[in-house]
């Protein structure tokens, strides 16, 4: 009894609001055995003399520990034991008179049950089954509730047995939701239903089964809403999220609640928004759905009415500081609303839908003076009507202008510069709206960063005159009042401006620099932490744009300033936003001072280091759990489904990203200079490719550190860092779900096994990595049957073939970077790794069936391509399957399909070997077949037909018993240059050369009579840079007109046939071959 009276104050002094009382009892708790927490928390809550917030804190640790701990404490216990908390369990749900107690112990039967359904679906504790029944049919109301409860909390309770109770289920359901007497077991069947549909939601026939729910879900919606209760909505919610087809049959029933509740003022705004949230979510899982209900979908603009329900705050124009959006508005809902529907249901259908109530709100002068959502009245008007707008206008203008600038570059920068820059210009003098002042600086801010150089170039003078009037006055109201927003803004205009205009920026540097050191020096307030790292950020830009000669007087000093800062970090605070901009201005810094910059690396890489090491939190929260953590928090979520969620912590991971491309800036640009940190930075790097990571540096990684770094260190220290990174590589190929970062990774894998070359993957290695290219093919292939099946689904149209397309593109994608590794591994191990490769055989033939897409074909047969290019003569065993395939493919109608199927003619020629020597006979034809099609030039042909040409040389240079060389050389000679592939380019000049130097009567002509037509040949092969003056090649062509140089009269006859740019280009080849 004193055990239980000790607990009982252990369970107060967790809820105790002393943090040391608090931490001193979470401690204590932690070190009690689970089997002594269960029979503790289960007397507790079953103690009717217990406090009631003593028993509601047994009934949340009871249930976390059976969600967090059940296979470490459960199984352990005697089975009498087992048996009597069960009892105990069913016992208190009937027993106890506090609803929230009650409720809180069918939270804990509900997770139980979850945890004793077995791996074959069968229920473990079959009374629950029972007592489910019997209290769904009692009279005592609060039993009905407790059996929706716990059915709503678990609605697999049934396990395999689901389909033998469906009638009966549905029947409890249907009977619950018409009790007339009981609001609340209306509102709980409703949920209870709505979970049980979640729960099945990938089964059709059954949602088709209880559809016939849905309208007495939607009535449950409606009662509920005007009771104050949103916790059906929310149901509804998820059921638009996760199961939409379930509401195809009564669609329109609930498009026009939810339009009705949005609609109704009555209502919390919380409400409104959640109403306006199922169509939303609809629009993003059931676009082609919903775009077929076109009189409901134009009701939509009605969350226009939303966007501008603002109350007038008379010194909003003039805050100083941004407060966050208040997500909890109408106005923030209605424009992320519109922002959503207009992804989901595509711009060709919202944008006629909404033109229309946008122009009557902008002929609404009162609307004209509030709107905060378009810019579209003063973008229109002259400057002067611009001026005279609202200030909230005239900032949603800037908002729009520069978003466009954003979404529309360059496009946009080159068809309105003029209008844009001025009356962004004019903005920003409006003095008595610092807000509208500082946007329209931001505006400027987006216009140039992706303003091509020249347009930007004319208008500097007038940029630069502005932005330092704007710079210099900002700073004494600064000094004077304390006012910082314009400022901030205006300084990374400037940055921005510089970044642009590159060394246009020089004449202008002397102007700003000093007022910027002066604002690094003395802006040391915390309150000025954005403005003193924006500044740092600004110095460190013009510094590189201008030049290290221009830079470097100033260089020393910006030095100092930046590493008195440095030596200060260990004292900022890890929000501090100067640690950001201190990373990326270090590394320009490095930039500019190239090898110089090494003196330094032992005082950034500390700070760096740290920041790159950041450890996101994550939790694995149940439902309950998660609403007590806000996203505000800087928490995401993602529902795993029974009522569990991932949860993230994602505050600092762009700080993050950003150091970790630092330090790869860092490598690159020392070099040899960065390889005393090699090994601390691979190793903290290769770990966060298990990690959600930024795409466009994962190959830096990689690459950057074994190629630039770690080879410094001798080939011993290379391989151990490859073998550190090969694992993780391989394992982050077969797990990473994103598709943009896992090609990323795909790319890096493949460019280190060429690096690396043969031997560095051992036999395991290997073994993994076949099961995974195996899998990638295997998912190739499914998800294209998945998308044919969408394409015969009733709801499929335009839009929905779009989203297919882009789904397809990725797929291919990933595709082209199996074909990358499989290059890789051909390139390095040649024969020896074919027994490896067959496992993927079928896979890669399949791929080249006349059946499948294009792209399909295309890198089937580029696979094959390796193969006969590297692991020839043994790639012939594999003719029986590719052979075929490829010289129907010469003939393709897809001029991607003929590339690969010529490539392919082409090395078999090159390395084939005597088993190919009948497949030439067949070739050569349906080469020249294709070389004088009439289009064979057009553009999207080009590739395809200087694939022809050169396979036509390579057999003419390799086999030339297979075919009349004689009579197809003079063809063959009129073909060229060849202007589009280099890489061919070069194998077909390499040949002329091989001829010209042979004295080939045909190609010369009689009395030599050819060369000009070679000259012209060589010369515009040189203009198209498919002639470069390094490679060998070009050296012997060079020789072949040094040659006739000697020879005057020919020599004269060959220039006079050359037109001035391709006199030119014989001279650079000249001097520089």
């Amino acid at each position: 009894m004193a055990e239980q009276q000790q607990f009982y104050l252990l369970l107060s002094n967790l809820m105790s609001p002393d943090n040391t009382v608090r931490k001193q009892s979470e401690e204590a708790y932690e070190t009690i055995p689970g089997q002594t927490k269960i029979t503790f928390l289960l007397q507790a809550i079953r103690d009717a003399s217990a406090a009631e917030e003593v028993k509601q804190m047994a009934a949340v640790l009871l249930r976390r520990l059976l969600s967090s701990s059940f296979e470490e404490v459960y199984p352990s216990l005697a089975i009498d034991v087992q048996t009597a908390i069960r009892t105990e369990l069913l016992a208190g749900i009937q027993s106890e008179g506090s609803s929230n107690i009650r409720k809180k112990v069918c939270d804990i039967a509900a997770e139980l049950s979850r945890n004793l359904i077995d791996d074959d679906g069968n229920n473990q504790w079959p009374e629950i089954l029972k007592f489910l029944f019997d209290s769904v049919n009692s009279q005592d109301v609060s039993l009905r509730e407790s059996a929706l409860h716990i059915f709503w909390n678990f609605p697999g309770i049934f396990g395999n047995q689901q389909q033998h109770y469906l009638e009966v289920i549905k029947r409890m359901l249907v009977q619950c939701m018409q009790d007339q007497e009981n609001p609340q077991i209306r509102t709980l069947a409703a949920r209870a239903a709505a979970s049980f549909v979640l729960s099945n939601e990938s089964n059709t026939a059954l949602l088709k089964h209880f559809s016939d729910l849905l309208p007495g879900i939607l009535q449950a919606v409606n009662e509920s809403c005007y009771r104050g209760d949103d916790s059906v909505l929310k149901s509804l919610v998820e059921i638009a999220d996760t199961a939409p087809k379930y509401l195809r049959p009564n669609l329109e029933a609930t498009l026009q609640l939810s339009l009705k509740l949005c609609a109704d003022t009555n209502l919390t705004n919380m409400q409104r928004q959640l109403a306006l949230e199922v169509i939303v979510t609809l629009s993003e899982t059931a676009a082609a759905m919903l775009r077929k209900h076109t009189n409901i979908v134009a009701q939509i603009p009605q969350m226009l009415s939303m966007m501008v329900d603002l109350e007038e705050d008379e010194e909003w124009a003039m805050a100083d500081e941004l407060e966050d959006d208040d997500f909890d508005s109408n106005a923030v809902a209605g424009e992320s609303a519109l922002d959503r529907i207009a992804c989901g249901l595509g711009g060709k259908i919202v944008l006629p839908m909404i033109k229309q109530h946008i122009m009557q709100m902008l002929q609404n002068r009162e609307q004209m003076r509030l709107s905060p959502t378009d810019g579209g009245s003063c973008k229109n008007n002259r400057s002067t009507s611009f001026l005279m707008c609202h200030p909230r206008v005239r900032y949603a203008a800037c908002n729009a202008i520069g978003q466009m600038a954003t979404d529309f570059a360059p496009t946009f920068q080159k068809k309105f510069h003029d209008k844009v820059i001025s009356a962004l210009l004019q903005t920003m003098e409006d003095q008595s709206n610092p807000r509208v002042q500082a946007h329209a600086a931001a505006a400027l801010i987006n216009f140039t960063e992706d303003c091509p150089k020249t347009l930007l170039t004319p208008y500097l003078d007038s940029l630069v005159q502005h932005l330092h009037v704007i710079m210099v006055a900002k700073l004494q109201e600064l000094i004077q009042k304390g006012t910082k927003l314009v400022l901030e803004q205006v300084v990374t205009s400037i940055a921005s401006v510089a970044d642009t205009a590159e060394e246009k920026f020089v004449p202008y540097y002397d102007l700003f620099m000093p007022s910027l050191k002066h604002i690094v020096e003395n802006a040391v307030q915390k309150e000025l932490r954005l403005l003193r790292g924006k500044t740092i950020e600004c110095i460190s830009l013009i510094g590189l744009a201008v030049g290290k000669e221009k830079f470097m007087p100033d260089a020393s000093a910006v030095m100092q300033l930046l590493l008195k800062t440095q030596t200060d970090f260990n004292d900022l605070e890890d929000d501090d936003p100067q640690i950001s901009y201190m990373i990326s201005a270090w590394a320009r810094m490095c930039k500019i001072l190239g090898k110089e910059f090494q003196q330094y690396l032992p005082v950034v890489m500390g700070p760096l280091m740290k920041t790159a090491s950041i450890k996101p939190e994550v939790a694995l929260l149940d439902t309950q759990d998660m609403e007590n953590m806000s996203e505000d928090d800087g928490w995401e979520f993602v529902n795993l489904g029974d009522q569990q969620s991932f949860g993230i912590k994602t505050a600092g991971l762009e700080e993050k990203a950003t150091a970790c491309q630092m330090l790869v800036c860092y490598a690159k640009e020392l070099k040899e200079g960065f390889v005393e940190y090699t090994e601390q930075v691979v190793k903290l790097m290769v770990p966060l490719l298990k990690f959600y990571f930024h795409d466009d540096i994962l190959h830096e990684i990689t690459i950057t550190f074994l190629d630039r770094c770690a080879r410094v260190r001798g080939p011993e220290y290379l391989t151990q860092m490859w073998h550190f990174m090969c694992d993780a590589l391989i394992k982050s190929i077969g797990t990473e779900p994103d598709s943009d970062v896992l090609s990323e990774i795909m790319h890096s894998f493949a460019k280190c096994i060429e690096l690396m070359g043969d031997g560095c993957l051992n036999n395991e290695h290997f073994e993994e990595l076949g099961g995974i290219l195996k899998s990638k093919l295997e998912e190739h292939f499914k998800n294209q049957e998945v998308r044919q099946a969408k394409r015969q689904d009733e709801d499929y149209d335009e839009q929905v073939e779009e989203t297919l397309q882009d789904e397809d593109d990725n797929d291919v994608y990933i595709l082209t970077k199996v074909s990358d590794i499989l290059h890789s591994i051909f390139s390095s191990y040649r024969e020896k790794v074919l027994p490896w490769f067959e496992q993927l055989l079928q896979l890669i033939v399949n791929l080249i069936c006349p059946h499948r897409p294009w792209a399909d074909r295309q890198w089937g047969l580029c696979i094959f391509d390796d193969i006969i290019e590297h692991c020839s003569p043994s790639s012939f065993k594999y003719g029986e399957y590719f052979l075929r395939p490829m010289m129907q493919a010469l003939c393709d109608s897809s001029p991607e399909v003929r590339q690969a199927a010529a490539y392919g003619v082409g090395v078999m020629a090159q390395f084939g070997g005597e088993s190919y020597r009948p497949a030439f006979t067949e070739a050569v034809p349906l080469l020249v077949g294709v070389i004088q099609s009439p289009d064979s030039r057009a553009k999207e042909n080009a590739n395809a037909t200087e694939n022809c040409i050169s396979a036509v040389a390579k057999v003419m240079k390799y086999r030339p018993e297979c075919v009349n060389v004689t009579e197809i050389l003079p063809h063959w000679l009129s073909w060229l240059p060849l202007n589009e592939d280099k890489e061919e380019a070069v194998h077909t000049f390499t040949y002329l050369c091989d001829l010209i130097e042979s004295n080939n009567p045909i190609v010369l002509g009689p009395d030599n009579t050819n060369l000009p037509k070679i000259f012209i040949i060589i010369a515009d092969g040189v203009v198209n840079e498919s002639i470069k003056g390094e490679d060998g090649c070009s050296k012997r062509l060079a020789n072949v007109i040094r040659q006739v140089q000697v020879s005057g009269g020919l020599w004269t006859q060959c220039v006079s046939a050359l037109n001035e740019a391709q006199q030119k280009a014989i001279q650079d080849l000249l001097n520089t071959a």
